[in-house]
């Protein structure tokens, strides 16, 4: 009961569509603007449905400026086992490695491969095309959020947020099991935690151990943002001009990166973009900041703003918005993946 109440009265442990139900009202004023309700898809021209929902993660990396993303290989379900093993081999890739669905959503079956017989399960159980790519382990992942106007030269940071994945801390006394129970977002999604972590569920983690839940840096995977909009400055600005310019149409969206330090990222140094998210990127800097429910709508709300008004300007130098009849198509297939995804995120094990 105790569980219940907290999570009613705190919107961030609400289910995704509950929190942005009344940002409803906002797409269909701007649907209606620009007489199509899916305007965000002019967005980013090179993405898929503008970046909103799925779409190929390894064409969004060919658009990234050379070197500055992890050394990826892209693996299709249908290839053998030995073959895959030789593109491993060939491509200089070494354990741990990271894993994840080309076409995947909200930290889906992304995990860090440590072994060749998890290799082997993931390969086994995944059934569609997926990602290897090298293990970034610089000390900070962050988030950085921008937006630049088609035909204009510098854009904006609007969100900047340091990642904290989702872990709990040993005292030398407690299972994982009842660590899980005691943390404030873990408990909320024990029976995950107990299928994926099922070896060490009755393990005793030693006394200031951090034993690490989920390494995606996603909020609905249970990862804590740390909100640092005091550091937004001009160089971080102008790091991400520099960025954002050597990509083909990218004008709206949210960089997930790892780099060594705050100060490095805005001197430009030791940046690896992670993924690049387009028109369905989450301005993730609402949460966990204290930030209260209406403000983080009207946060939400802004940044919609920005997405019809870049969109209608791609719209009149010719880029097409997406039919109705072309989006529903679209949108329930993504939403039949979505399902198979998740179904094979919890049956794998590792």
């Amino acid at each position: 009961m105790k569980k219940i109440f907290k999570q009613l009265f705190n919107w961030e442990l609400w289910p995704f569509g509950l929190i942005y139900a009344p940002v409803g009202i906002v797409w269909l004023y701007y649907g209606l603007k620009a007489r199509s309700l899916y305007f965000f898809t002019a967005s980013n021209p090179t993405l898929v449905f503008g970046g909103f929902e799925a779409g190929s993660k390894n064409e969004m990396y060919k658009q990234l400026p050379a070197g500055s993303y992890p050394k990826t290989i892209l693996i299709s379900p249908a290839q053998t086992i030995d073959t895959v093993k030789s593109e491993i081999k060939a491509s200089g890739l070494n354990y741990p490695f990271v894993v994840k669905p080309d076409e995947g959503m909200q930290g889906i079956l992304f995990r860090v491969i440590e072994s060749e017989d998890e290799m082997k399960k993931y390969h086994r159980v995944v059934g569609v095309k997926y990602i290897l790519q090298t293990y970034i382990d610089l000390a900070m992942e962050f988030s950085v959020f921008y937006i630049r106007y088609p035909g204009e030269k510098r854009g904006k940071v609007t969100g900047f947020i340091l990642k904290d994945y989702l872990h709990v801390t040993g005292d030398g006394k407690k299972t994982l099991e009842q660590l899980v129970d005691e943390h404030p977002k873990a408990s909320h999604r024990s029976a995950e935690m107990k299928k994926k972590h099922e070896r060490n569920w009755l393990n005793i983690p030693k006394n200031g151990e951090n034993y690490y839940l989920s390494m995606a840096g996603n909020h609905n995977r249970g990862a804590r943002f740390i909100n640092l909009c005091n550091e937004i400055d001009q160089r971080l600005h102008d790091v991400f001009d520099r960025i954002n310019h050597e990509s083909r149409g990218f004008y709206y969206g949210r960089y997930d990166l790892k780099c060594t330090s705050i100060e490095d990222l805005k001197q430009g140094k030791n940046i690896m973009i992670l993924e690049y998210n387009g028109a369905g990127a989450e301005p993730n800097h609402i949460y966990d900041c204290g930030m209260s429910y209406g403000k983080a709508l009207k946060v939400i709300s802004s940044h919609w703003r920005h997405l019809y008004r870049i969109g209608k300007i791609n719209n009149q130098n010719g880029v097409p918005y997406w039919t109705f009849a072309k989006s529903s198509r679209f949108l329930q297939q993504v939403r039949k993946d979505f399902k198979e995804l998740q179904r094979k995120d919890l049956a794998l094990g590792i």
